[in-house]
């Protein structure tokens, strides 16, 4: 029986090497993601610095949800850990979208205005 057991361990010995080289892997995309982020010219408006801190903020949420998700240990931590992202996520989503709306009126408020004092 022994020699049955090598190649689940062997199997094993892989998966968890192959976990390793994904997580390296998605750390760097992540870490590239966030430096190009932070390196693109956005404009200098209110709305545009708004999207830029969004991005940044949903792109490090991502990095660590996958961190966290490759540490679980079984399907049970899978699970509360996705939860817990969807939560989280859906919560960020609404408070951006609540933000950028005040921030999207407020630059339309003054277009209407600078149109409206270039009219008179």
């Amino acid at each position: 029986m022994p020699s049955d057991k090598e190649p689940f361990e062997d199997l094993s010995a892989i998966a968890a090497q192959t976990m390793e080289k994904t997580r390296g892997a998605l750390d760097n995309y992540f870490n590239f993601l966030q430096k190009t982020m932070a390196s693109y010219p956005w404009g200098g408006s209110e709305l545009a610095d708004k999207l830029k801190g969004f991005a940044e903020q949903n792109i490090a949420a991502s990095h660590d949800y996958v961190r966290k998700l490759s540490q679980a240990k079984d399907v049970h931590d899978v699970i509360q850990i996705q939860t817990e992202f969807m939560q989280t996520q859906l919560s960020s989503f609404a408070e951006q979208a609540k933000k950028l709306g005040e921030v999207y009126v407020k630059a339309a408020t003054g277009a209407m205005r600078t149109a409206g004092n270039k009219s008179s």
